[in-house]
């Protein structure tokens, strides 16, 4: 009977580890998604290995050094700031300093301003409510509503594409002189090499390129000088003020270029590939440190845009100018350019300027792309594969800009680039108010939601940019209807088109701003403090640095 008794139990011992053994291996591949809720998952954060494991003992991750915290929050920011020096930013910078020299440094700071801002709240909408903003789209607006903001997400998507697809044909018609309409037909296939690069670890090539824009940035440093701006004059044009009209659709243009709509929908998603502990504390830090990591990139777009505009102003504007400077200065745009680089790198001003000019491109497309996605998934609920999302954003861009390049030549496709960076402006109202709107709420965003400091400036600055925009639609409208050369006829049909739409605009902005907030997705951490993991000898084992609790987005984000 004793050894019946000793041979059942260690037959039950047995079985016993078996049952453990099953139990760690299916804790490790229990998917560790976050609920739009932003519950949390105590199972796949608690499991305990069952066998002896050497390691010495770490600290658990929401007891490690804040330094160590924020190095795994690092990413989404540098990747957003790709489009604050994207072709289009450059176009409009150049435009505006060829046309009003420093008169409109004011905007680009107070642009900067705004979109550090917003671009920290849509992060904070991430990482507080576990959903990006598309989706917080979808629930609070009538579906009605929703679909036609969708269109307008859309737009805005197709309007920076725009921009890539024109900078990329003028990138290579300087390096390889490359007619700019067959430029922009090959860059039909660009979308594949990129996504191709992405499935390989495109953070890596994404990095690469920023260094190599980056050059551009040091060779207008490098021309600071050589072209002796006059401090005062530099520091005039800080003071707000439009002397004309141009300057105002500069302006607009400018703010349409920086504070981008897809920008938005792009940076609350990839916040969510980081998992903070589940804990007002540990929120409250990822929130801080996605600030902090967005900081550095933006204060160095800042400077980017400062100065390429003083250098830019000081020779356009410079008493000295010879003629052929003087001539490209009368329309100076991404294709001519390099000029500006002449007094620092001479004979090598153009490959360098074409290198960085197809980097800039090549990297901010990457941008476009995956928030293309994430607007399809989170407006409609449909996943669609990463290379026909892309292949047909890209193929609604290079429409108009081909039809730019075979009626007017580069000019007009420099052109292009300006019209569509004011159509995004234009979409800033149901960008910008909707976000205030979501991360003010409690409901939203609990003990998260905006200071009142916060709440103060952010709405200051957007109904600023919100009534630039419809001060120059229905003024700049109004006296282009009455000064036209077209037949009265067509200019009463004209106006009778327009007038409506402007109405709309008008009431869907003050809809956005007064329309409460409905669904609540705030769910309280649980109270209980965070389990650590441990091996069977008591040993704290450490955590992953950065553990996805959005693997939907991740698998988007990585998937062809």
């Amino acid at each position: 009977m004793t050894g019946i008794s000793n041979g059942d139990q260690v037959s039950g011992e047995a079985e016993t580890m078996k049952t453990l053994e099953r139990e760690a291996s299916s804790s490790k591949g229990k998917s560790t998604s976050r609920a739009p809720s932003a519950s949390y998952d105590l199972e796949a954060n608690g499991a305990q290995k069952p066998e002896h494991d050497d390691k010495p003992e770490h600290q658990p991750e929401n007891q490690k050094p804040g330094w160590r915290r924020m190095i795994s929050h690092i990413g989404p920011g540098f990747l957003v700031c790709m489009a604050f020096i994207d072709p289009g930013s450059v176009e409009t910078l150049f435009q505006t300093a060829s046309q009003n020299q420093y008169q409109l440094l004011w905007v680009i700071l107070l642009g900067f301003i705004l979109v550090f801002i917003v671009q920290s709240l849509a992060a904070n909408l991430g990482v507080v409510t576990g959903m990006h903003l598309a989706e917080h789209y979808r629930l609070e607006y009538p579906k009605y509503l929703n679909y036609c903001f969708w269109i307008l997400a859309e737009a805005a998507v197709i309007g920076a594409d725009i921009s890539e697809v024109i900078g990329t044909a003028f990138a290579l018609d300087i390096l390889l002189h490359i007619p700019v309409w067959v430029g922009i037909l090959l860059t039909g296939l660009t979308p594949f090499l990129l996504v191709g690069l992405q499935k390989y670890g495109f953070r890596k090539v994404e990095m690469a390129l920023a260094m190599v824009v980056f050059v551009i940035a040091a060779c207008f440093v490098g021309e600071l000088p050589y072209v002796k701006p006059k401090a005062s004059e530099v520091f005039k044009g800080f003071i707000p003020g439009f002397n004309n009209r141009d300057a105002v659709a500069n302006g607009i243009a400018f703010l349409g270029a920086l504070i981008m709509p897809h920008n938005l929908f792009i940076h609350s998603a990839l916040v969510l590939t980081r998992r903070p502990p589940q804990s007002v504390k540990g929120i409250n830090d990822a929130c801080r440190y996605f600030a902090i990591e967005s900081a550095p990139p933006m204060a160095l777009a800042l400077f980017i845009n400062i100065v390429a505009i003083v250098v830019a102003g000081s020779i356009c504007f410079a008493s000295n100018i010879s003629p052929g400077t003087a001539a490209a200065c009368k329309n100076l745009t991404l294709y001519n350019g390099a000029i500006l680089l002449k007094d620092v790198l001479g004979k090598w001003s153009r490959l360098v300027y074409g290198i960085s000019l197809l980097a800039s491109a090549q990297g901010s497309a990457l941008t476009v792309g995956c928030s293309g996605q994430y607007v399809m998934q989170g407006f409609l609920q449909k996943k669609t594969k990463k290379w026909i999302i892309t292949v047909v954003t890209r193929g609604l861009a290079i429409l108009p800009s081909l039809i730019a390049a075979l009626v007017g030549g580069p000019s007009a496709c420099a052109r292009l680039i300006i019209i569509s960076s004011m159509i995004l402006s234009f979409e800033l109202p149901f960008t910008i108010l909707p976000l205030l709107r979501f991360t003010s709420s409690r409901k939203k965003m609990g003990p998260h939601k905006n200071h009142i400091a916060v709440i103060i400036a952010a709405w200051i600055l957007g109904l600023c940019a919100v009534g630039i925009n419809v001060y120059y639609l229905s003024v700049g409208f109004v006296e282009w209807l009455i000064h036209n050369n077209l037949p009265k006829a067509a200019s009463v049909i004209i106006g009778i088109i327009v007038f409506p739409i402007m109405i709309v605009y008008l009431v869907t902005s003050v809809y956005v701003i007064f329309k409460k907030v409905d669904v609540a997705t705030y769910k309280p951490p649980p109270p209980l403090p965070l389990p650590t993991n441990k091996d069977s000898m008591g040993e704290t084992i450490e955590e992953e640095e950065e553990i996805p609790y959005r693997e939907d987005l991740v698998e988007m984000a990585e998937s062809e």
